[in-house]
C-alpha cells in the first residue's frame, strides 16, 4: 500500500493508485492526497455538475471544476452553490480537523 501525507485530511493516509487529473495538478494530487479526500472530491465534483448544471465535455466547464478541484483539495474547501441544501448526513465538504 502507497502512502502519502494528505494535505486535505492532514494526516498520512493510503495514496491514491494512479495519477487522476492531466498536468501539473494531477500530479500534485497524487503526490499529495490520499483516497478518502479524493472520493471526497469526486462527491462534492458530482454535486457542483448537478446543481450548476455543467457539462463535462465544455472547457469553460472543466476549468471551472478544476479550480474548485484545487481550492477543494489543498485549500480547505469550497463554497456549496447558492440556494444548495444538502442532503441528510452529507459531510460539509471541509476538511476533517484533528
Amino acid at each position: 500500500m502507497r502512502t502519502v501525507f494528505c494535505q486535505y485530511e492532514q494526516r498520512e493516509t493510503e495514496g491514491l493508485d494512479f495519477v487522476p487529473w492531466p498536468g501539473e495538478l494531477g500530479k500534485r494530487i497524487y503526490a499529495g492526497i490520499g483516497k478518502a479526500a479524493w472520493s471526497a472530491w469526486l462527491a462534492h465534483q458530482t454535486m457542483l455538475i448537478n446543481e450548476n448544471r455543467l457539462s463535462p465535455l465544455d472547457p469553460k466547464h472543466r476549468a471551472f471544476l478544476e479550480k474548485e478541484m484545487e481550492k477543494f483539495l489543498f485549500e480547505g474547501g469550497t463554497d456549496k452553490p447558492a440556494g444548495y441544501v444538502p442532503e441528510p448526513g452529507e459531510s460539509s465538504g471541509t476538511p476533517p480537523s484533528g
